[in-house]
């Protein structure tokens, strides 16, 4: 078992949605890395209102259940994948509304960005990005973005082109090792404190 534990994080909830393929193709490329393990988190399976915390989670003081359950599934993991579809040049209202119920447990940690959609994702991405250095999340320059185009069939069968086997090795690589640093650093701040 690895030291590194690295969530890869589903961010849409639509019936019928694309990114169920791409989260399970990113999983199915982790399952050989011996440098981090690798899960699966389906926010179909953390349904939260839009943010209904009294207080903002950078105090920690969460009240309901359901916002004690998501920062204890957050919390556990070392680093991150996103998995992103573009929706209206950004991310989706369900990956945006469950980070920002959490503060904490996203800090001094790592993340990397999947993403899809008609010009692949990319301003999805750029908005992640914005939003995971405001929560002290280090990301990582490699990302993958597919085409509803050219990466699935029919817009609905997930086919990547073969060169993303080798850029999502990269992806992870980069990831590992910020995960790591990220650690340490974690482990240095809580010492210190």
């Amino acid at each position: 078992m690895a030291d590194l534990k690295i969530a890869i994080i589903l961010g849409s909830t639509r019936p019928g949605r694309n990114g169920a393929a791409v989260a399970e193709w990113v999983l199915g490329r982790a399952g050989s890395r011996e440098g981090a393990d690798y899960e699966l988190i389906d926010l179909k399976d953390f349904p939260l209102p839009h943010l209904d915390e009294a207080m903002p989670p950078s105090m920690g003081q969460y009240a309901g259940e359901h916002t004690r359950r998501w920062a204890e599934a957050v919390a556990k993991y070392d680093g991150f994948v996103f998995v992103t579809p573009e929706y209206n040049h950004s991310t989706s209202g369900v990956l945006k509304n469950a980070i920002d119920y959490l503060y904490g447990e996203w800090n001094n940690k790592a993340a990397a960005f999947v993403s899809y959609g008609a010009l692949s994702g990319a301003r999805a991405v750029e908005h992640l990005r914005g939003i995971a250095s405001e929560l002290q999340i280090a990301h990582v320059r490699q990302q993958l973005s597919f085409s509803l185009a050219t990466d699935f069939q029919n817009y609905s069968t997930f086919t990547p082109a073969p060169q993303f086997e080798t850029a999502a090795e990269t992806m992870f690589d980069q990831l590992e090792t910020w995960s790591a640093a990220m650690k340490s650093v974690r482990a240095g701040v809580y010492a210190a404190a």
